[in-house]
């Protein structure tokens, strides 16, 4: 079976999840235009500033192509940033308990309000307080994943559907609902390839079921 993951090219760690997808047997396209989404079997949104990907999503009408995407049961998959933007709440939008520099501005992110959770964003710390940790990650077996945190979001609370695979020190890091899959951390940017695997067999099982 050809699968085709898209990964939104707007701003962030695009080739980085080409190179994973690749090196999991499938093919990955920069998705730069909306019109590129019709031509996918999945879609991945990146790590980088949430805001500014978020402005960008709506600016070039990605918002409503994404929708589709989700009402026509497309697996969508969002790394850092790409968490918040598939969330539908964010808790932390005050700036009371966002962890900014002195003096910066809380800028709100437009949400796509795909899986029921609930964010804080850089709930780990700025850029300057970016770590590594060994995560448990059953649905992909051991050893235990090493995740790269940076400028981090954690998920603070899930609805009803949605299944949560991972946690970082109690806090939530890695969830499922449905056909969307989301981590806190960037698994492109190591070398082990077992969770861009896992999605692929996700698209996978959701094309089976087309069939």
């Amino acid at each position: 079976m050809s699968i085709i993951v898209g990964v939104l090219a707007l701003q962030g760690a695009v080739r980085e999840h080409l190179r994973m997808i690749e090196a999991c047997g499938a093919k990955g396209i920069a998705v730069k235009k909306s019109d590129q989404l019709s031509k996918i079997d999945a879609l991945i949104i990146p790590g980088g500033e949430s805001t500014t990907i978020g402005k960008l999503v709506i600016k070039y009408g990605f918002d409503a192509a994404i929708h589709e995407l989700k009402r026509k049961e497309i697996p969508l998959y969002g790394t850092c940033a790409g968490l918040i933007l598939l969330a539908n709440r964010i808790s932390n939008l005050s700036g009371a308990t966002d962890k900014r520099e002195p003096g910066e501005k809380a800028a709100v992110p437009p949400l796509l309000g795909l899986i029921d959770i609930e964010v804080e964003r850089n709930a780990f710390g700025r850029q300057r307080e970016s770590f590594e940790a060994d995560l448990e990650i059953p649905i992909i077996g051991s050893p235990s994943f090493r995740g790269v945190f940076i400028r981090a979001p954690r998920i603070e609370s899930v609805g009803p559907n949605v299944e949560v695979l991972a946690r970082f020190e109690e806090k939530i890091v890695m969830a499922r609902m449905g056909k969307i899959l989301v981590t806190a951390f960037h698994p492109e940017l190591t070398n082990d390839h077992r969770i861009h695997k896992y999605f692929i067999q996700m698209i996978k099982t959701t094309a089976s079921q087309r069939m």
